[in-house]
């Protein structure tokens, strides 16, 4: 989203929206519109949205008050109207990214789904008369397969280039095995307390999107090198630190989601792979792996903590492979050699 009209937004948007705690001073009835984007925001932290979540809505606000301001000067929520709602969905489509390409649906519906709950927020406190969110609608979004998916023999590649003689080696093992097992989203794991793991029944709780809680299971091989790492590893890399945090950094600090990317794509950088291997890549490996390996997709989408079965729907079409070797191996048809007619 770093483009030229969020670039143009005025220092105050910016610090207003960036600003972890918003004075909530009494004062005179105001229409500037960052001080109503940061009252939502605020409003978010107190439903103890996740930071990310936040961090989302903070910088999908930060494009839509840029386009109003530089592109029809409104600044004010009672200047907001319908043609200039209409506007901005248009020119959703046709921003480009900073590599000139154009954004993709599920871009423009992330900015979509920060501005809707915008517009009812200044509708509920009566700054527009009209409830303008439903006129801002999403984009349809292509029903792509999974991509980013890797076989079990690359997992295991991959693994076999950490080098666990090390505590970051033995850390990083840890992780990544419980992000291939267990189906855990990034953000889960970096949340994840040493009270949240049962090691002795190999079981984690992880709190989902939404703050929902869920328990996973632990696999064999994860359970040995998270026990490793937590009881012969852990320890060392504290330093004396007090943290809860079951991963922690060189410095004894709670482990970052962005230190975890990092590390998987140095393991990576040198196995030539066709796709770009992220933490979120494990999850879907998981998934494929598990649908393949027939499990009920009820269980599977309670693994993962999805509220509907529609994101497996794509899983199941993954691997038209191997759809066609059972094709070929057992319907009559085909066993027939020479059929015709």
């Amino acid at each position: 989203m770093n483009t030229e009209e969020s670039q143009a937004t005025q220092p105050a948007v910016d610090a207003f929206l960036s600003a972890a705690v918003v004075d909530t001073t009494p004062a005179a009835p105001s229409l500037a519109l960052f001080d109503h984007a940061a009252g939502l925001c605020k409003r978010y932290e107190a439903l103890q949205c996740s930071p990310h979540t936040i961090a989302r809505l903070r910088q999908a606000l930060r494009v839509f008050l840029a386009y109003l301001e530089n592109r029809h000067g409104i600044t004010s929520a009672d200047a907001i109207t319908l043609e200039s709602v209409h506007a901005f969905q248009a020119h959703l489509s046709q921003r480009f990214t900073e590599k000139g390409l154009p954004w993709k649906p599920a871009s423009i519906n992330t900015v979509i789904k920060a501005v809707r709950p915008f517009l009812d927020y200044l509708h509920e406190l009566g700054y527009i008369t009209r409830n303008l969110a439903r006129h801002l609608q999403y984009v349809r979004e292509p029903h792509l397969l999974p991509h980013s998916v890797l076989a079990h023999a690359q997992v295991r590649q991959l693994i076999r280039q950490i080098d666990t003689g090390t505590p970051t080696g033995v850390m990083d093992r840890a992780v990544i095995e419980l992000l291939y097992s267990s189906g855990i989203r990034v953000g889960e794991l970096e949340g994840l307390t040493l009270s949240d793991l049962d090691l002795e029944h190999g079981v984690a709780r992880v709190m989902g999107k939404g703050r929902k809680e869920r328990f996973v299971p632990i696999g064999k091989t994860a359970l040995k090198w998270l026990t490793s790492y937590i009881r012969g590893v852990r320890p060392y890399m504290l330093r004396g630190g007090q943290t809860n945090a079951v991963f922690v950094n060189a410095m004894g600090q709670p482990l970052r989601q962005d230190r975890v990317r990092a590390r998987i794509h140095e393991y990576t950088r040198e196995l030539e792979l066709a796709i770009t291997v992220t933490p979120h890549t494990f999850r879907r490996s998981c998934t494929s792996e598990m649908i393949k390996g027939n499990a009920n997709l009820y269980h599977v989408k309670q693994l993962l903590g999805h509220n509907s079965f529609e994101t497996l729907n794509h899983y199941a079409k993954l691997d038209i492979a191997d759809l066609r070797k059972t094709h070929e191996r057992c319907h009559p048809r085909e066993r027939e050699e020479g059929a015709s007619g």
